[in-house]
């Protein structure tokens, strides 16, 4: 049985005080329940396995429900540092987090860890098992807080950072929804007058006879191929997604297509404002945490989300071991820009590399906010005008016969 599918048990059972309490927890067996029960200091008393079928079985559907998402793991880092800070244990706070997440996946996950952690594994280790749903940002930071004494504060900080990732995900997200949902509607409003409606007048301008305008006949070539090759077409469009998503992570694309990112108008400053915030907010994460500057930096580069930056860190990394800094290794990529060099250069002088980090990445934060109002602004009205556009120029061509429809018909 996979800790995904692990079944769910309500049990009865007296605490340390003698009163009876009810719940209901997850695990493979009931004895697994009830060990864990005791382990947290309760005597269970009944133990009966839940059945979850028909219209009280969880809805699950399949890449949708079950993925793990940034959010989940701000949300759990959060309430795991609140209950470790609280004083609980360890185990007994990985257990309830497993009782109370509400992504499946992530319950299996957590049951699994905390299981490994009651067999004697730190909670670094356990959560290194499982490398496609935690980060090696989180399972560093998590190792260098074991190790100094600190992990309640640790886990806040990596809460209060994966929290400003997914707000800066979210703003980029809503910036690029409405140009995307515009063109998506452009275009499926341009199909289907080219199916339904040219068709139409195409009949009628046969049976007047004569020459039809340029645009018209350009309109009309368009429907009749259209109406043959539009399923092919759509598999195609279907099959070009399928393939860019599984080829879009590979090294040999990034580095071509991530330094064109950088160098698209308004849209590249914007990527190059993500990609420091993103590497500023990492890094100053991992040195407050106690994680050495080289280890930290190989970590951030891979985490970037940029080839360009990734290569760049590389090179720092490169530097830092001959004995160098980290400013002027920094001065000789353009991907970071002056400010952020100098900034970094007083964190180096002052001895607060990691406050220093953490407020230009407060600043480029709201850079990419202004950026984004700034986008949303521009880009509603030429969406606007690309629509009207496209579906004016269509209807204008339609019409265009009809001025001489008279004529036609003499």
């Amino acid at each position: 049985m996979t800790d995904i599918d692990a079944r769910t048990f309500s049990y009865e059972a007296l605490d340390k005080a003698g009163n009876v309490v009810k719940g209901k927890l997850t695990g493979r067996s009931e004895s697994a329940v009830a060990q864990r029960l005791m382990s947290s200091g309760t005597q269970p008393i009944n133990i009966t396995e839940v059945k979850t079928t028909g219209l009280n079985a969880d809805v699950r559907i399949p890449g949708i429900t079950d993925k793990v998402k940034l959010k989940d793991i701000a949300i759990m880092l959060r309430q795991m540092a609140t209950m470790i800070g609280a004083g609980l244990s360890l185990i007994r706070a990985l257990a309830t987090l497993t009782e109370q997440t509400e992504n499946p996946t992530l319950r299996g996950i957590l049951n699994t860890v905390r299981t490994d952690v009651e067999t004697g594994l730190s909670l670094s280790a356990g959560l290194a098992k499982h490398p496609l749903v935690f980060p090696p940002l989180m399972i560093n930071m998590v190792k260098a807080g074991e190790t100094g004494g600190f992990l309640d504060q640790t886990l806040l900080n990596l809460a209060k950072n994966f929290e400003d990732e997914v707000k800066l995900n979210a703003k980029v997200k809503s910036a690029m929804t409405y140009p995307v949902v515009v063109l998506v509607v452009a275009i499926l409003a341009s199909v289907g007058m080219l199916l339904f409606i040219v068709p139409v007048f195409a009949g009628i301008f046969d049976s007047l006879g004569g020459d039809l305008p340029w645009a018209t006949q350009i309109l009309v070539d368009m429907s009749n191929f259209l109406k043959v090759a539009v399923w092919p077409l759509l598999v195609l469009v279907v099959i070009a997604f399928v393939w860019w998503g599984r080829i879009k992570n590979n090294k040999s694309v990034r580095e071509k297509v991530d330094p064109l990112k950088l160098k698209m108008p308004v849209f590249g400053a914007l990527t190059q404002k993500i990609a420091v915030a993103r590497f500023t907010r990492n890094l100053g994460a991992m040195l407050r945490a106690g994680v050495p500057v080289l280890q930290a930096l190989e970590i951030v580069g891979e985490a970037s989300g940029n080839y360009v930056v990734e290569k760049a860190t590389q090179d720092i990394i490169n530097n830092v071991r001959r004995g160098k800094g980290l400013t002027a290794p920094l001065a000789e990529h353009p991907i970071f820009p002056p400010m952020v060099v100098q900034m970094i250069a007083i964190g180096e002088d002052t001895g607060a590399m990691d406050v220093m980090l953490e407020k230009i990445a407060e600043f480029y934060d709201a850079e990419v906010e202004a950026t984004t109002e700034q986008l949303t602004s521009l880009i509603e009205p030429l969406m606007i005008l690309l629509i009207g556009g496209i579906v004016g120029g269509m209807v204008i061509a339609l019409y265009m016969p009809v001025f001489s429809v008279f004529d036609l018909v003499q």
